[in-house]
């Protein structure tokens, strides 16, 4: 019975008045956050010294206060970067911490710092300024990826290996555009990382509890102080919002589905059945009962781990789907999902970058593999059309015969004598020979966006100025 035990410890800490014991201890476990919000300390005390700042500067509270909270505030900061602050699980989380402990250093001017403002304000803002700072690691992370690919992509613009629909041969590409496909994926993440960051880029502090405050406070000033474009223009919406967490999980979530796809791919031609690339051994690991092997571990982790982070959105968006407005504890769970797919994504951006520095390519099996399904199927039929002035479609159905022809023979397509080929259609000449050949079929891939060399060694320069810079 000692788990349902109300606890000794004064309840006017948090509660004031209102209550005459403390919480159970299961209470106690179930209410509290600061296990894990603790890792917003540095954006809780920015925002208590710009709201005490305001609060100066509006006449609400005397500069000597003012000097003390701030000062006080840098001690804790220091002490919690120290590893020398004691975090209270009776204190709830990270804003009654940080508040206890200036009270112990300042004495009574602390209770001031909460002029004009909820824990439901504080923790809208902290969160968001925590987003904020993950968004734009974040992007800095996907471009030293993006970085990583356009490099891997110049030194093989011209490396050719088979491209896949249904994973199936289909025409020849070359690495280096399949690569650069990647990087674009990671150019639109990024996009989506800035779109987040700019819409969410209101500040909720000064929203009070829910219908803002009666003191003459300056919220531009706090906005100013903080990054912010602007205070959000509804109190209720600001302390209630939590749009951006779900933003930011959404991307979250393309991101990884795209980093799987990567992985994915590295899997399959790691296999003996492909054998495309080498994998590194500092991301491979062996068996412990083969000795043979080879496992692209850090593949196949960064392909499961996408499950985690689309769950982590699911998770909060069943959280946020039945809440009335203004604030309800539910939203206590807002950031443990938030905070554990930061880290996710943080480890696998790592991973993948890790691997594409390291990663080599064996261009001789990726060009045997291009050339054993008569990818160059299509070259013969655009011949047709160009050449003969063939409809697409019966182009298609001659070209589809000889390639049945030339399995049946047990040849490639462009192995078929021009006898074999005029045996199906009369006017074929022996020009088609030339665009056969699996090089010359890439090079007349020169369309905007295709895969010729020239193509892709033009689209790596253009990438590495759109999304580098340089």
């Amino acid at each position: 019975m000692s788990n349902t035990t109300k606890k000794d410890t004064d309840s006017s800490t948090i509660w004031g008045g209102r209550f005459d014991g403390g919480p159970s201890e299961i209470m106690e476990r179930i209410n509290a956050s600061i296990d894990f919000d603790k890792r917003m300390y540095a954006q809780d005390i920015a925002a208590s010294k710009a709201h005490a700042a305001m609060l100066v500067e509006q006449n609400i509270i005397s500069a000597e206060d003012g000097a003390g909270i701030s000062d006080g505030l840098d001690q804790i900061s220091s002490e919690i970067e120290a590893g020398n602050f004691e975090f209270k699980t009776e204190l709830e989380d990270i804003h009654m911490n940080v508040e206890a402990r200036l009270t112990e250093i300042i004495g009574d001017a602390a209770g001031r710092l909460h002029t004009a403002r909820s824990r439901n304000d504080q923790v809208a803002t902290d969160f968001k300024l925590w987003v904020r700072d993950e968004l734009d690691r974040l992007d800095g992370d996907l471009q030293a990826f993006q970085a990583t690919l356009i490099s891997r992509a110049e030194k093989h613009a011209a490396t050719i290996m088979p491209g896949y629909t249904h994973l199936q041969t289909a025409q020849p590409v070359t690495l280096g555009h399949h690569l650069l496909a990647y990087a674009e994926m990671i150019g639109r993440d990024r996009s989506r990382v800035a779109d987040c960051r700019t819409r969410m880029n209101e500040n909720p502090l000064g929203s009070g509890a829910l219908a803002g405050t009666s003191f003459p406070i300056d919220r531009q000033a706090t906005a100013d102080a903080l990054g912010f474009d602007a205070p959000t223009a509804n109190s209720l919406d600001a302390v209630s919002d939590r749009d951006f967490a779900l933003e930011y999980l959404s991307l979250a979530s393309i991101i990884s589905v795209h980093l799987s796809r990567l992985a994915e791919e590295i899997v399959v031609w790691a296999s003996a059945s492909f054998g495309f690339v080498n994998l590194p051994d500092s991301f491979s690991t062996g068996s412990s009962m083969l000795p043979q092997k080879r496992n692209p571990d850090a593949a196949e982790l960064v392909r499961a781990k996408s499950g985690r982070v689309i769950g982590n959105l699911n998770s909060l968006l069943i959280v946020m789907k039945g809440l009335p407005l203004a604030y309800s504890k539910d939203m206590q769970e807002d950031k443990e999902p938030v905070f554990e797919t930061a880290d996710t994504l943080a480890l696998t951006i790592a991973a993948m970058t890790g691997m594409f520095e390291e990663i080599t390519f064996n261009a001789d099996k990726m060009l045997a593999a291009a050339k054993a399904a008569n990818s160059n199927a299509i070259d013969l039929a655009d011949w047709l059309v160009r050449v003969l002035g063939k409809p697409f479609r019966e182009a298609h159905h001659i070209s589809g015969a000889m390639v049945k022809l030339a399995e049946g023979k047990g040849c490639m397509l462009e192995e078929l004598s021009l006898a074999d080929m005029q045996s199906i259609e009369p006017d074929i000449t022996a020009d088609v020979l030339v665009v056969l050949d699996i090089e010359q079929a890439l090079n007349a891939r020169s369309s905007f966006g295709g895969t010729a060399p020239a193509n892709v060694k033009d689209a790596c320069a253009q990438a590495r100025l759109k999304y580098l810079g340089k």
